[in-house]
C-alpha cells in the first residue's frame, strides 16, 4: 500500500484559501482567479476525515477551464488544515462522473456535476459576483425539493459496501431537509 502522497502547492495554496473562506453552503471568496474550496462535502461514518469539492472560478466569478469543480480530502485524523488529493483507488467513491457549464453570463454561471457515486442525481453549482467577492452554492433534489445541498453522508457496511447516503440541506424557505437514498 502506498505511503502518503506528499502535498503539491496547489494544494497548500488551496489549503490556505481555506483558512480565510466559509465553507457551510457555498463559499465566498474576493474576486480574481479564484477558488472556492468548498461548495459541499462527503463525510463518511468510518472518520472524522471528509471530501469537499471546490470550484475554480475567473475574475468574473465563473467556471475556470472545462473541469473548474474538483475533490480532495479534509483529513480531520491529522488536523483541521490537513488536506490530501483522492488517491486513483477513491474516485470510483468520491469522484465526479461529470461536470457541464450550463449557463454563462454577467450575473453568475451554471455547472452541472453528478458524483460517481449518485449518477441519476444531478448537482448545480450556481456562481456569482457578489460586491468584490464571488459566491458558489450547490443545489440539489432533496425528497423532490431543488434544496442548497450542504452535505453527503456515507453510512460504510463492515466490512465492505454503503448501507445508506444521507443528503442534507436547506429547503427555499430555509427550513433543514434531509434523504436518506438506500440500494
Amino acid at each position: 500500500m502506498p505511503g502518503p502522497q506528499p502535498l503539491s502547492l496547489s494544494l497548500l495554496a488551496l489549503a490556505a484559501v481555506c483558512l480565510a473562506s466559509p465553507v457551510a453552503f457555498g463559499g465566498r471568496v474576493d474576486r480574481a482567479p479564484r477558488t472556492v474550496p468548498s461548495v459541499f462535502f462527503v463525510a463518511k461514518s468510518e472518520n472524522r476525515n471528509q471530501v469537499h469539492y471546490g470550484i475554480r472560478l475567473d475574475e468574473e466569478c465563473g467556471p475556470s477551464g472545462d473541469s473548474p469543480v474538483f475533490a480532495y480530502w479534509r483529513m480531520f485524523e491529522r488536523g483541521p488544515f490537513a488536506t490530501e488529493p483522492l488517491l486513483s483507488r477513491e474516485v470510483p467513491a468520491y469522484g465526479l462522473a461529470g461536470q457541464q457549464t450550463l449557463q454563462r453570463t454577467e450575473e453568475g454561471s451554471r455547472i452541472v456535476v453528478a458524483l460517481r457515486a449518485m449518477p441519476r442525481r444531478p448537482i448545480v453549482i450556481d456562481t456569482a459576483a457578489i460586491g468584490s467577492g464571488c459566491t458558489a452554492k450547490a443545489t440539489a433534489p432533496i425528497h423532490g425539493i431543488s434544496a442548497v445541498l450542504a452535505s453527503v453522508f456515507v453510512q460504510l457496511r463492515w466490512p465492505f459496501g454503503v448501507t445508506y447516503l444521507m443528503l442534507s440541506g436547506r429547503a427555499p424557505d430555509g427550513r433543514e431537509v434531509r434523504e436518506r437514498l438506500v440500494d
